[in-house]
């Protein structure tokens, strides 16, 4: 029997919903769920038995859930929800319900934070309360209450709430302050095995590592900043991270990289130096990777590749000034033509991620970002459309001015719950975003000189392993896509 059981329920296979962009990646990718674990963690620390299940990336079916629940009989069940998915998510909640009738049930995400009231009024009496923002204190309170004294007063003291009164008017209780992340255990991994989360860009099998939170951008695309982590910059100390480095593989050995999937890794350079210093004094070696703006400082990358960069995960975004304005990017072509440059001249592999649509964006302007991505020295690239969630600026903005497409939230995916385009403009439609995403994706990896690269990048049996998985996605993603679109095209 568990005090708590978090969930991340399953939706369909290959659903990823710890990633930025909850769907099934064209790469199939599997994310690691580094923060529900530390909240698992954090719980654990306190005394509370803890029950972990992640749905999709286990294989895991709603039986297996419902089992648990039926089994284990939890006194508060978590549920980690997705906009996609909100409405399956909260089946789970119901079932709960009905499988354990004394259980609380709690949700918590960026969606629920964004949409409070149309999740509580969405579930119908299956939550009980909603922990919003960042939520790993929250739920250590939630779980007290659950066992000894759960009522409404106590819940409108607890910081970082919300819930339905008895007339079914929504309250919100005091917002919590942002947490020391040096007071943050490390994750509960052992609920985990790292083979189950694959990335055809990583080495096999790698593991997160979250060396902070928040972030001092303000690009309107980003949920998870403004709506979970706040805008304030809180960076563990090196020696931590390191820290953390080596528990992951006293616990791993078997594991060949670490990616620190912090929102920005690179945004305080003495972080960063710091913890390159710290693993270079404790001879760590191990290949890790990280996401990085960029305006990163380019002094650091020496240092970084000492160290033991890899790879570098950069948001060039756009290949226009304008399109990078709209979107307060806050960063320069200049700064992503001199960054991709420095990385090719000291060997580190560059990931890049690009969008279309920011407000003013035409095709004309989409195939310069296309052409900019070209001429730039790269390894891999990402294209999408930009995903407006709820609760980003851009998503306030598209509702406003009439260019959101969804009618629903099952709607910011598609019929096979993959990525797809949720914003279209008289100068820029959806139909012309998805079309230009797999142009530009086809256009950089078809070229003969893009192929030769990668083919001479590959120097290990491991190496064509992962590369294989991650175009055997990006194939199935592409045929089934054009499948869709024959068959839609003959029902017309």
């Amino acid at each position: 029997m568990s005090d708590v059981l978090v969930l991340n329920p399953p939706v369909v296979k290959d659903f990823c919903r710890s990633a930025r962009w909850a769907a099934r990646s064209r790469g199939r990718v599997q994310r690691h769920p580094d923060w529900l674990l530390i909240a698992v963690a954090v719980l654990e620390d306190a005394g509370f038995t803890v029950g972990f299940m992640d749905g999709d990336a286990a294989g895991l079916t709603r039986e297996d859930v419902l089992s648990a629940l039926r089994d284990k009989r939890p006194s508060l069940v978590v549920l980690h929800t997705t906009t996609p998915s909100i409405d399956s998510d909260l089946t789970y909640a119901a079932a709960a319900k009905e499988l354990a009738p004394d259980c609380r049930t709690v949700a918590v995400g960026p969606h629920v934070t964004a949409v409070p009231e149309d999740t509580l009024k969405r579930a119908r009496g299956a939550l009980d309360v909603l922990a919003v923002g960042e939520y790993d204190y929250t739920l250590r309170e939630l779980a007290s209450l659950a066992r000894s004294g759960w009522t409404m007063k106590a819940l409108s003291e607890t910081p970082g709430l919300c819930f339905l009164d008895g007339e079914g008017r929504m309250v919100k209780s005091p917002p919590r302050e942002l947490l020391n992340v040096n007071d943050l255990p490390f994750p509960a991994w052992r609920h985990i095995d790292p083979r189950w989360f694959r990335d055809g860009g990583k080495r096999f099998p790698f593991i997160t590592l979250l060396s902070g939170r928040g972030c001092f951008g303000r690009c309107t695309f980003c949920r998870d900043v403004p709506l979970l982590e706040g805008r304030r910059l809180r960076m563990r100390d090196p020696e931590l991270v390191v820290d953390e480095i080596e528990h992951n593989l006293m616990l791993f050995p078997f594991l060949r990289e670490v990616m620190f999937e912090t929102d920005t890794f690179t945004a305080l350079p003495a972080h960063v130096a710091g913890v390159c210093r710290e693993m270079l004094k404790r001879n760590l070696r191990i290949p890790w990777s990280c996401n990085c703006r960029t305006d990163v400082n380019l002094e650091l990358l020496p240092l970084m590749k000492d160290a033991g960069l890899r790879m570098l995960m950069v948001g060039f975004e756009f290949g226009t000034q304008a399109a990078l304005d709209a979107v307060r990017k806050g960063t320069t072509l200049e700064q992503s033509v001199n960054l991709a440059k420095e990385a090719r001249r000291l060997g580190i592999t560059v990931h890049g991620c690009f969008m279309f649509g920011a407000p003013g964006e035409t095709r004309e302007s989409t195939l310069k970002t296309i052409e900019f991505a070209k001429s730039l020295p790269m390894d891999t690239v990402q294209f999408s459309g930009i995903c407006a969630y709820p609760g980003t600026e851009i998503y306030a903005q598209a509702r406003r001015e009439g260019h959101l497409v969804p009618g629903d939230w099952r709607e910011w995916v598609d019929e096979n719950w993959e990525q797809t385009t949720v914003l279209s403009y008289p100068d820029l439609s959806k139909e012309e975003i998805d079309r230009l995403i797999d142009r530009g994706l086809r256009e950089f990896y078809l070229r003969p000189s893009q192929m030769l690269r990668m083919a001479l990048a590959v120097r290990s049996l491991e190496d064509l392993k992962r590369k294989l998985f991650g175009f055997k996605g990006f194939i199935h993603s592409v045929v089934s896509k054009d499948a869709r679109t024959s068959r839609g095209a003959r029902e017309r």
